[in-house]
């Protein structure tokens, strides 16, 4: 699915940050959008650890990371409480939004509004809030560093 302005998040509650974040707000920044599940394989040895690596390396431009837990399987287990737990257990640093629930669906909102396949599924977003990347699974730290490097270097 090809997306050029990247749709607004829909989160219904924010871990690691004071204040809701938005794309809007942000448009002029750089967005890098990890969405994941806590209980997806593929995102707690590969995804979930590449965005706080890519959150710490790039902590000194303006570069925002966001994690996006979105859940649409074993919806009892992963509870907001739990990835409080899974975030603290982790160590991980970069604010976390809880993509909304889908009505009659288990496909949350934002989900559903980026087309994504599964997850781990990694988004970038360019300053202009078009979408640089959408990628579905296991993405390469050289080509997703490389891809980071691209859209900081845009003006």
């Amino acid at each position: 699915m090809t997306i050029d302005i990247a749709p607004e998040l829909s989160v219904s509650e924010w871990l690691n940050t004071d204040t809701p974040l938005t794309l809007a707000g942000l448009r002029g920044r750089p967005v890098l959008l990890h969405a994941f599940q806590m209980l997806c394989p593929g995102c707690v040895s590969h995804g979930t650890p590449q965005t706080q690596r890519a959150h710490d390396m790039f902590r000194n431009s303006d570069l925002q990371v966001i994690g996006l837990h979105t859940v649409f399987e074993h919806h009892a287990a992963m509870t907001p409480v739990s990835l409080k737990a899974f975030v603290h257990e982790n160590r991980l640093t970069f604010p976390i939004g809880v993509d909304t629930a889908g009505e009659d669906t288990p496909v949350p909102v934002t989900m559903a509004t980026y087309g994504m396949q599964g997850t781990p599924t990694l988004i970038l977003i360019r300053r202009n809030g078009t979408v640089y990347h959408h990628g579905f699974g296991q993405q390469d730290d050289m080509a997703v560093g490389a891809m980071i490097a691209a859209v900081l270097s845009e003006t």
